[in-house]
């Protein structure tokens, strides 16, 4: 599952990246630093996993990882080919969800590829060209379907009506995800299409230093302008994130933190945020060889976990055995779990929870 990092040239999407990855994709004060997409793969911070570390003592451990792709700067005109247009709308229409970041701070030192500083203006510029692609896509879709829908055929007047209101919403500028659709008729004709506009989308507000811990009136414009998409909104200052993890020691980063007001990085909350954006959700296996975090869809069954293990696993399945995590903090081992009877045995329907610990029976 992958979260694609967008925005605007020049707005901090690599140094971002490089923040969460540490990869050191390539970041400078021009547009188009950023050709070719860069991914990397970055735990995700969970207190939980180290919490079990610290009672069971494994040999090592394995953290829940989500990937993140940063994705070339986009220009108006995009939809169009401008820029880079083409390359970047195919980059992220392989992404499940979109990290789009909007220049929330003043400094003139700073190069804005528009000359000023507007994140509602960027954020428009961004939507419309995504939305013009999606445009693309219903009416090539309605050409085909309408010629059906003449012929009498039910099923396609249905779904011709379902892509005439896609059209007139994107028409309007409104994005795929905020127009109003029924549930089964999204499920049928919507989702299919895989529309770049359909993504779960997070706003990421890059502000200054100062704004650290407490945003700013860009942050609220930024909330109000989103307030009907069903979108999540954080904000960082991803330039001190990027000299925060420069820092060689843990003590160091806390003290760096504690002066801004902070009590995590703000990445380590962008990460997570991604991760729920992306419908994930954790259990964990725990033995003395392992202790390791599985990412698994949310509302998956004991089979479909134990599957992502193993395939045999998921074949094979014939029980799994299930403790809560606050059960296993609580009691401190599996034996004092077992003990105090608290350890369930759940069957093919059972639906996993975020934080399970399980072991699976099976047999191929």
């Amino acid at each position: 599952m992958k979260a694609g990092i967008v925005g605007l040239p020049n707005v901090g999407k690599s140094t971002l990246f490089n923040c969460l990855s540490n990869a050191k994709a390539q970041s400078a004060n021009f547009p188009f630093c950023t050709i070719e997409p860069n991914i990397g793969v970055v735990n995700v911070p969970d207190e939980r996993i180290q919490k079990l570390e610290g009672l069971v003592n494994p040999e090592r451990v394995i953290p829940a990882t989500v990937e993140i792709v940063d994705i070339a700067g986009l220009v108006k005109g995009a939809s169009k080919g401008e820029g880079l247009g083409n390359q970047f709308l195919g980059n992220i229409r392989e992404t499940d969800a979109i990290l789009h970041v909007l220049r929330c701070f003043d400094n003139d030192n700073i190069v804005h590829v528009d000359g000023s500083v507007d994140p509602i203006r960027d954020k428009e510029t961004i939507d419309m060209e995504l939305q013009l692609k999606d445009l693309e896509t219903v009416e090539k879709k309605l050409d085909k379907v309408k010629r059906a829908a003449k012929t009498g055929n039910k099923e396609a007047q249905k779904e011709e009506a379902v892509l005439l209101q896609l059209k007139e919403g994107l028409e309007a500028g409104t994005s795929v995800r905020a127009i109003d659709i029924e549930e089964d008729a999204r499920t049928e004709y919507v989702t299919p299409l895989q529309f770049i506009t359909d993504k779960p989308v997070m706003y990421v507000c890059n502000v200054d230093e100062e704004a650290a811990a407490t945003g700013n009136a860009y942050v609220e414009k930024v909330k109000e302008a989103v307030a009907n998409e069903k979108a999540e909104v954080i904000f960082l200052a991803v330039g001190t994130e990027a000299d925060i993890t420069e820092l060689e020691t843990y003590d160091e980063r806390q003290l760096f933190l504690e002066d801004l007001g902070l009590s995590e990085p703000g990445s380590a909350k962008l990460i997570r945020g991604a991760y729920k954006l992306l419908d994930l959700e954790t259990y964990f296996t725990a033995g003395v060889k392992e202790v390791r975090a599985w990412t698994i869809p949310i509302g998956a069954t004991a089979p479909q976990a134990a599957g992502v293990i193993h395939t045999d696993f998921e074949k094979g399945f014939i029980r799994a055995e299930v403790i809560s995590y606050n059960d296993y903090i609580q009691y401190g081992s599996e034996a004092k779990v077992k003990e105090a009877g608290k350890m369930r045995v759940e069957g093919k329907e059972y639906t996993v929870k975020d934080g399970d610990v399980m072991h699976f029976r099976f047999n191929v």
